[in-house]
């Protein structure tokens, strides 16, 4: 089987590259393509009808370096019909007033470019004081939120669940 899904990441400590790899595991090697943009860049998007993109976000609601290196091309890039769901990283505790802000950067930058959006996930369980990644009416995170930082116990069973409902919200076999 061929790769079906594209997983682009940028990773500056390890821990978003890790969470990459973990939803890999979880979808299937074969179907997955990791590819982090600091090395890989973006081209593969074109590739692709589906989607995973991964982003921490950094000190005060900042996007990851990787990121925000490619922010200009990211805007320059047609997403119409393409399926995607993203997952973000982040601190609620030492960061909370500014929690998965990167997450919800990324989410309006491919929503005004067509993207197709899968994998919302509920805020419940969560300890911030504001999030640019939470949808209009404030129940759910535009993709997984994962904390590292003070949750990491929670995030293979985060991974799971979500990979489970992307799956099938891209209507593809789990």
């Amino acid at each position: 089987m061929t790769h079906a899904i594209a997983l682009l990441y940028g990773s500056t400590t390890g821990n978003t590259e890790s969470v990459a790899e973990l939803i890999a595991e979880k979808i299937g090697f074969n179907r997955v393509h990791r590819l982090n943009i600091a090395t890989d860049g973006l081209t593969a998007i074109a590739e692709y009808d589906y989607l995973i993109l991964g982003i921490p976000t950094w000190d005060f609601g900042q996007l990851q370096e990787d990121w925000q290196d490619l922010w200009t091309e990211l805007e320059n890039i047609d997403f119409s019909g393409k399926r995607c769901a993203l997952f973000g990283l982040g601190d609620q505790i030492g960061y909370g007033e500014w929690f998965l802000d990167a997450m919800g950067m990324l989410h309006e930058c491919l929503q005004q470019r067509g993207a197709l959006f899968s994998g919302y996930w509920p805020n419940e369980g969560y300890n911030f004081e504001a999030s640019r990644a939470l949808t209009a009416d404030g129940t759910q995170f535009v993709g997984l939120a994962l904390d590292e930082d003070s949750q990491s116990y929670e995030t293979e069973e985060r991974v799971t669940r979500w990979c489970q409902q992307v799956l099938a919200e891209f209507g593809l076999p789990d």
